[in-house]
């Protein structure tokens, strides 16, 4: 028996395994958003919906400030928090419409300039949000005050801002009181935030609550921020709020959380993460160590059936992919590919790798290979790869050893290595392994091992074995083995199984055969065969003839071969009777090339009467080396007068140690009259045995001897 691993394909490890990486520019500075007319945003009694200055993301909620505006209609270009929100993801983004000149914004502008420096309060708010949104903070903050000093709430708001803007926090965080408490949701969004910054969360949740409560979205987000921070079951109630109003980001992360939620459920489970491969998992399957980094450590897409919460989940992705969020276009496309949906999540895989998502890239690299489109591939897993994509690396490298340019191949794995990705050094090791440089191919299998890779820890076992070191192997078989390796759980069997311990041979079989190892399964099969245990072992010998084994077929057809009596000739007349389900494995395991099931296809062809198909098995039989095949092809030969080429039979299966078929050939020359060489035959058949035939032989050959020297 083999072990498991030893020059395995190289590793697919699935598509999304978390790396941490912590952004740096996790809280932006952007440009203000689009306008509120624009974006359906409704208004206060007297003042319009807001613009922000900074945002949220996922990883961290830093201090925003919102700005407000006095006017209520549209031409002073004042932005909802949707339209911000859309512009401070998107700080590369083009000018947003109330940020360019136009003649109406122009003429706007004038019209308040007049009126404010005629003394009216609306217009000094105005015009200092304006020329705050513009960057003018000295021309801004004059208005701002004054109007602030008139009691307008907006103005106490953007002189905030503007305050922020210049880095007097606790100045800032003054008006931003003073605004909240006159009942500004943004105002007490941006007062929350600050408090959060200064460590004060009860502060911070409590003026976060009043924005909330007031239908804002960002407050709704960064509470629900605080809230999860926390594990409290209330943040996705807040999530769901700042979503529905448009958040992109409060989406995204809606659905993550839904997404968790459903596969702590098990009746609602179907793509937990942590579920499928990880770092260390490995499996034959693509050409390639295939890891997906992720941004966050929660952040690894799932897929499956849109059931229950799960197609909730689906539904928010769709959301915040359509507003432009790219990691929910990449959990979208994961989604609908697994979901039998490939044309559909390759074109969100598209959107979010050109969007700058590199494992986007990786995925649709991925599709395009799976679809035959090796060279495209290869264009996409090069750019996630330049972008530090492990996953991607590991699929060039794989692509250039299946071409022949290993030393390529070796580069793009020593890059997934530096990417942080532990299966560079698995496939480092394989190459090496492929290329017989055992020392390498030892060293890099090491490396991985330590880094937790389970499969470089079997494949190491198995190298440490085939050098004699059982010793050296064992731990590290266990090691992969507890990690999750149904191949180290199966070699260990046999390590097990060589030193004579069948009990805890039998331990670890039955581990890997759960797995689904099919070797394991005919291991644990015949055990209990050997133990009479029938009914047991016709459970797993299914598992292990459905997964492939040939000797698992067979062995199950002889199960229920054995339960059935032998059937008769076909009377004269009688349609030829339908093959049994035993026939039907036999013949599965005999298409294999399972010589024993090939003769007893055979004989069961023959004994139904099909002459041909019995001659068929029983020469295939006999061609791949069986002396039984041989013998039964000779008995048939015979049967239809072809002595002289069942002799021929007869001689390779009695020199490959028949005795029948040497007292075959000792009886054919005994009638031809050829006495010396009948005697030969008849001593070899003695030697051969069985007893019966040894004795019959034995008869013939005494017979013989008379014959000659009578």
């Amino acid at each position: 028996m083999v072990f498991m691993g030893d020059r395995a394909t190289l590793l697919e490890t699935g598509r999304f395994v978390q790396r941490r990486v912590h952004r740096s520019d996790s809280v932006m500075n952007a440009a203000f958003g689009v306008a509120a007319a624009e974006n359906g945003e409704t208004t206060e009694a007297t003042e319009t919906t807001e613009i922000i200055g900074t945002t949220e993301t996922a990883e961290t909620v830093g201090c925003a400030a919102t700005v407000e505006s006095a006017e209520s209609t549209g031409s002073t270009g004042v932005a909802g928090s949707a339209g911000a929100i859309e512009a401070a993801e998107n700080p590369g983004s083009p000018e947003s419409p109330e940020t360019r000149e136009s003649p109406e914004s122009a003429e706007s502008e004038a019209r308040h300039r007049r009126a404010a420096d005629a003394g009216d309060t609306t217009s000094m708010s105005v015009l200092g949000a304006l020329l705050l949104r513009r960057g003018d903070l000295d021309g801004a903050e004059p208005y701002l005050r004054a109007a602030t000093a008139d009691g307008d709430r907006a103005a106490a708001n953007n002189l905030g801002v503007l305050l922020h803007q210049r880095g007097y926090t606790d100045d800032a965080a003054g008006w931003w009181r003073i605004a909240a408490v006159a009942g500004s949701a943004a105002a007490a969004h941006a007062l929350g935030r600050h408090y959060r910054e200064r460590g004060d969360e009860p502060g911070a949740e409590y003026w976060l609550r009043q924005s909330a409560e007031q239908g804002h979205a960002l407050g709704a987000y960064a509470l629900a921020d605080l809230l999860e921070h926390r594990s409290d079951v209330g943040a996705e109630r807040w999530l769901r709020a700042a979503a529905e109003q448009g958040h992109r980001e409060a989406a995204y992360r809606l659905a993550r959380m839904l997404d968790r939620n459903a596969a702590d459920d098990p009746h609602d489970a179907f793509g937990r993460p942590g579920l499928g491969p990880g770092p260390g998992a490995g499996a034959a399957g693509r050409p390639g160590a295939a890891t997906r980094s992720a941004v966050r450590s929660d952040d690894g897409p799932v897929a499956g059936p849109a059931t229950g919460r799960v197609g909730e989940a689906e539904q928010w992705y769709r959301q915040a992919a359509a507003r432009g969020h790219r990691r929910a276009a990449l959990h979208l496309g994961a989604i609908l590919e697994q979901r039998g949906e490939p044309k559909e999540a390759g074109r969100w895989y598209l959107i979010s790798a050109k969007a700058g998502e590199a494992r986007a890239a990786c995925a649709l690299g991925f599709l395009l290979r799976d679809a035959g489109d090796e060279e495209s591939a290869a264009v996409w897993w090069l750019r996630a790869a330049q972008d530090g994509d492990g996953n991607a690396a590991n699929a060039l490298g794989a692509l250039h050893a299946a071409r022949g340019e290993q030393q390529t191949a070796e580069r793009w794995y020593r890059a997934a290595m530096d990417a942080g990705d532990v299966n560079g050094a698995y496939n480092l090791g394989l190459l090496c392994a492929a290329q017989d440089r055992t020392p390498q191919a030892e060293q890099w299998y090491r490396r991985a091992a330590y880094a937790g890779h389970r499969e470089a820890a079997n494949a190491l076992a198995v190298l440490l074995l085939q050098a004699g070191d059982a010793t050296g192997a064992e731990p590290w078989f266990s090691k992969a083995a507890e990690a999750g390796s149904v191949d180290a759980a199966f070699n260990l069997g046999i390590l097990y199984a060589g030193r004579d311990e069948d009990r805890t041979a039998l331990v670890w079989y039955e581990r890997a055969a759960a797995a689904g190892h099919t070797e394991a399964a005919l291991q644990v099969g015949m055990a209990l065969l050997h133990h009479g245990e029938e009914q047991a072992a016709e459970r797993h010998l299914r598992c292990a003839a459905g997964g492939g084994s040939a000797e698992a077929a067979f062995r199950l057809a002889g199960v229920l071969d054995s339960r059935q009596p032998p059937p008769g000739p076909p009377a004269l007349g009688e349609p030829m009777p339908e093959k049994t389900e035993c026939e039907e494995w036999y013949e599965r395991a005999a298409e294999q090339g399972h010589r024993r099931a090939q003769v007893r296809v055979g004989m069961l062809a023959a004994a139904r009467g099909d002459v041909d198909s019995a001659a068929r098995w029983y020469r295939e039989a006999a061609e791949s080396g069986s002396r039984n095949g041989a013998f039964n092809l000779g008995l048939l030969l015979a049967r239809e007068g072809s002595e002289r080429e069942a002799a021929l039979w007869w001689s390779r299966a009695a020199n490959d140690g028949h005795g029948r078929a040497a007292l075959r050939l000792a009886l054919l020359a005994a009638r031809r009259g050829e006495l010396t060489e009948g005697q030969r035959w008849c001593a070899r058949a003695v030697e051969l045995g069985p007893a019966e035939v040894a004795e019959r032989a034995a008869r013939l050959r005494e017979a013989l001897h008379q014959e000659l020297t009578a």
